[in-house]
This record gives structure tokens, sequence and C-alpha cells, in this order.
């Protein structure tokens, strides 16, 4: 029995017993290792919509333009559900009997210190969708409010904060935290491949390996790769708005044209820089990047809270973060049904204007299908960095953690506008930006009412490229471990070919959009989305199953003999909680450590 606990307990009692190897039977050839039912479908179907959006893009704009309102008119009540569900699931399991077990067992170990977990989270799922919508989202709610505000108020601002806040809140964190358990609970706890299928095991068994294995890794990389391309886009039509704002109102350079065709050629060059960067194996440059975002990030945030109205950010945070919580349900679960009254200061969502009952597919839809769409890529991202805690900590950790930055991004973005807003000598300088030009130009217009303008715009222009080309590094390996059936060591071949299809895909969606560029990103999100929700869904059940499973083992005679005998061992720690479950299992001295880890 020493010798059991020596190789692992959870590899003797806990793991699955498949007798298979993620990527066994792949082709290998071209420089490729490809799992290739999953790579020829997903790469053939993606690279079909490629060439027919360019070939068609009048029509490709037109049939975008429909899914998305045709996906959010008929499944909106499903997205909404289910986003709720997923917190309640979430919470569920943190404070049930299932909230004391380990990831990666009781003999797991924790590969990063808790302040370098902590750390990792804060940049886990930040980057251009905080730049485009910081300042963009506030601004529009405070003159097209929800509530039923009036525009332009105190209350309308207030209102802005707390309907932003929530479309970056919990919601999507419960989203994140559900993929990121279900990788990592049968990746660290049953010994399988860190791949979706896996998560699937409890209710398919062997098949995982086949075709309904297959199938799910292929809805995956279509939500993966349309998830991505969504914020590869808005960051490109960012960085276009702010190269024109630089060249053209700061009189730095030249100015540069405010067009699809410059996004699509910045696309062409960051994605460049990209494969440039997977080719050569640039992990730990793109790590060292990674964390140098999130100090620019940080170092952005502290200018505007310095630079701009410091005492109004002050005020505005608590007050927005409880209106948000005030009005929790009710934004959670509005529906749309009866709207009227919400949008009865709004000239654009109200009673009889353009976008009358326009509000969902415009914001809380999108967003959801986009988190949904997202979370495969930052879900297995906080799986490989959670190993060795409890789920109670794991769910406290990334439902909490990244929302507080969340709560003073807004706060001091959002903030900071709409008290430029509210004042005469600088109303309309920013949401004159916004409606007539586009969200992409919000932050920019904001920096141009700021001491430092030009420093301030060009690490913004900065912090959006690098996470550009962050995003599409770390995407490309995220692709292409689902399309090489979870192997770890591959060519880089196939992460070139995902870099450059993200380029593409992009460069596609805003060709057929046009002047509606981001309504065809957001088409892009909701139809990507919609069929990965319900593989969502079907995650719940299997993850309860698994932790079903484990917690009958921790209970059971064969474990409660071999724990008997290693507590005859003094070298051996045993922690119990609760009802005597053993959840943590280490060695004295720190010598020969079989867990690193603190109390729960």
């Amino acid at each position: 029995m020493a010798d059991k606990g020596k190789r692992g307990i959870q590899g003797e009692l806990f793991h699955a017993d498949t007798g298979r190897k993620a990527g066994e039977n792949n082709w290998q050839g071209f420089g490729f290792d490809i799992n290739t039912p999953v790579f020829v479908t997903a790469a053939g179907l993606i690279l079909a919509f490629i060439a027919l959006s360019l070939a068609f893009p009048d029509q490709a704009g037109t049939l975008y333009g429909d899914a998305r309102e045709g996906i959010s008119d008929s499944f909106g009540w499903l997205f909404i559900l289910s986003a709720n569900l997923f917190i309640v699931f979430m919470l569920y399991l943190a404070i049930s009997k299932y909230g004391m077990i380990r990831l990666g067992g009781v003999d797991g170990e924790k590969e990063f210190s808790d302040l370098s977990w902590i750390a990792m989270l804060f940049s886990a799922g930040m980057g251009i969708g905080l730049m485009f919508f910081g300042v963009a989202e506030p601004v529009w709610h405070f003159f097209d409010p929800h509530l039923g505000a009036e525009a332009g108020t105190d209350a309308a601002g207030e209102t802005a904060l707390a309907v932003s806040l929530f479309h970056w809140g919990f919601h999507p964190w419960a989203i994140y935290a559900l993929v990121a358990l279900g990788l990592a609970f049968f990746s660290f706890n049953r010994g399988l491949p860190l791949t979706f299928r896996s998560v699937f095991y409890p209710v398919l068994g062997d098949r995982i390996y086949g075709w309904p294995g297959h199938v799910i890794d292929i809805f995956t990389i279509f939500a993966t790769l349309f998830g991505l391309v969504t914020s590869l886009g808005l960051g490109a039509l960012q960085i276009n708005a702010g190269l024109t704002f630089v060249g053209s109102e700061v009189g730095a350079f030249p100015a540069v044209p405010d067009s699809v065709w410059v996004a699509i050629a910045i696309i062409g060059v960051v994605t460049g820089l990209a494969m440039i960067s997977v080719f050569l194996g640039l992990d730990k440059g793109i790590r060292r990047l990674s964390n140098l975002n999130l100090f620019f990030m940080m170092t952005l945030l502290a200018a505007v809270f310095i630079l701009g109205p410091t005492l109004f950010i002050l005020g505005a945070l608590p007050q927005g973060v409880g209106a948000y919580l005030g009005n929790f349900f009710e934004l959670s679960f509005f529906g749309n049904s009866f709207d009227g009254h919400y949008f009865e200061g709004s000239d654009w969502y109200g009673p009889g204007g353009d976008g009358e009952g326009a509000f969902l597919v415009d914001w809380t839809i999108f967003y959801w299908a986009w988190w949904i769409s997202w979370s495969p890529f930052v879900g297995m991202f906080i799986a490989r960095i959670s190993k060795g805690r409890t789920i109670r900590e794991f769910v406290g950790g990334v439902l909490l953690i990244p929302v507080l930055f969340s709560f003073a991004w807004f706060a001091a973005m959002g903030g900071t506008a709409i008290n430029f807003e509210m004042n005469e000598a600088t109303a309309g300088a920013i949401s004159g930006e916004v409606f007539e030009v586009g969200e992409e130009t919000a932050m920019f217009a904001m920096f141009n009412l700021m001491p430092g303008t030009t420093i301030l715009a060009l690490l913004a222009i900065v912090l959006v490229t690098t996470f550009f080309v962050t995003s599409s590094d770390s995407g490309s390996l995220v692709l292409e471990h689902l399309s090489t059936g979870g192997k770890h060591e591959t060519p880089p071949t196939g992460r070139v070919f995902w870099a450059a299809t993200e380029g593409l895909v992009a460069s596609a969606l805003l060709l057929a959009g046009g002047e509606a560029a981001v309504d065809a990103l957001q088409a892009a999100a909701i139809t990507s989305g919609l069929p990965f929700l319900f593989i969502l869904l079907f995650m719940m059940y299997a993850v309860l199953k698994g932790l079903q499973k484990e917690y009958r083992i921790l209970n059971s005679d064969e474990f409660a003999e071999l724990i008997a005998e290693m507590d005859e061992d003094d070298d051996v720690v045993v922690r119990r909680q609760g009802n005597n479950m053993v959840t943590e299992i280490t060695t004295k001295g720190g010598g020969d450590r079989r867990v690193v880890s603190s109390d729960d």
C-alpha cells in the first residue's frame, strides 16, 4: 500500500482505465500531427466559410445579420436561463459536499503559489474586450439607458455602470468556471487528455475516442475560433481607430484612413507576427508579453484614475456595484417581452425607436454567446493553472478575482467618460464619436480630453496590438490541442495554420460586414455560441456525475483501508474536513512532498 501512495493515490483509485493515449491514432505528415476526422472536418468547413464569405460578401453580410437577429429572437430565452443556471450550478458545487474535493486528488500538488494564481486569474479573459467596451458601453447606456432611466441624467449614469458591470460581472466568469472545472477535473482527477471530449467520459465512456468525441471537439473548435476572431476583429477596428486619431487629431504622423480595408491590413500584419511567434515557439516571450500586458493595463487604469476625476471614480465604483447588485435579478432575467417601460428614457431602444426590441441582441445575448464561444480558450488556461485547489477555493477565486478587476476598470474608464459627458464644456465629445463613427473610437475620444493624450493613446494602441498577438498565439495553441486529440507536443505547422485561419476568418467577417462590421462580428459569436451552449448544459450533468463518483470513492472502504495504513506512517499527514472526509495528504518536513498546499 505504501507503494501506491508513492505512485500516486489518484492514479491508483480514481483514474479512468481506458488504456488509450492522447492522439494515438493521429496522422502525421507535411509537418502536421492531426486527429484526422476532427481536423479535416473543422478545417474544411472553416475554409469553405472563408471562401464563400470572400466570394459573396454582400450576401454573406445579409446572412450574418439575419442569423444574429434570428438566433437572438428564437433562443434568447435559452441564453438567459442558461447563464443564470451556470451561476447557480457553480455556487452549488462550492457550498456543497463536493466543494472539498481537490483538483488533482488528495495528493494533488499546486503548481503555482496563491499569489501567482491570483495574478494569472487577473489576466485571464481580460484584454481586447475591456479595451474596446470599457468606455464605449457605459457611454452608450448613458444615452440609451435600461431600467427606465432618463437619458443623460444621473440615474442614467448609475444605470450605465450597473448594466456594464452586469455584462462583465459574475455571469461570464461562471461560464468560464464551469468549463475550466470540467477540463481540470477530468484531466487531473481522471487522468484523461486535457480536451473537451474528456469531460463527457462519465456519459460516453470510451466512445469519447470515437465520433461522439470527434463531434464535441469539432463544435469546440468552431466556438473557440469564432469567439477568438470576434475579439481579433474588434481589436483591429480599435487599432485602426487609434492610428486615425493619433494621426489626425494629435498629428503625431500622417493620418491613417478609418476603413475596413485598413483594419484587414492590420489583421494581416498582426497575424503575421503571431504566425512567426508560434512557428519559432516563442513561449517564454509570449508569457513575458502577457505579463507586460497586465502591467501596461494596470498602468493605463492607474493613469485614468489619477488624471481623470479621481473622487468621482471613487464614488462611482461603490455606487455602480450597488446598482448592479440591487438590480441583479431584474437584469439577469430580463427577456424583452415586456420591455417598453424599461426604455422609456431611450430614443433608440424606447417605443417607436429604430432599435426598439433590439437591446438583447445588441448587448446581453451577444455577450452571453461571446463568453460561451470564448470559454474553451479561457477555460483551458484556468484549468492548467488550478491543479491542487479545492473546488470551493477554485470557484471562489474564479468568480471573484477577475470580477473585481472588471468593476475597477469600468468605474475608472466608464465613470470618467460619463463625467465628461455630464460636464457642459465637454458634453458630446465622446458620445458624438461613438454614435457617428463607432464604439472603437470611444477610448481615444476620452483621452483627447485628458492630459497626456498622445502617451495614453499610444499606450492603448500598443496594448490592443499585443493583446491581439498573445490572443492569436494562445488561441492557436488551444485549437491545435483540440485538433490533435489533446496532444501537448506537436510540430508548429498546425499552430501556424490555425493562426493564419484566425486572421482569414476575421478578415472575411469584416469584409462581409462592411459598414456593419461590428454586427458581423457579433453574428459570428452568437452563431457559434448557440450549439456550444448545448455542450455546456450537457457538461454540467457530466461534471456532476464525475464529482459524485469521486465522492463515493473518497468514502469507500478501499480508500479508507489505504488511508488507515498511511495514518500509521509517522511521516504522512492526512487532513480531513466535514464528515471526516480526507481532502489532502502531505508528508512532514517538506521532504518527499506529495502536495504543496495551504489549508482551506
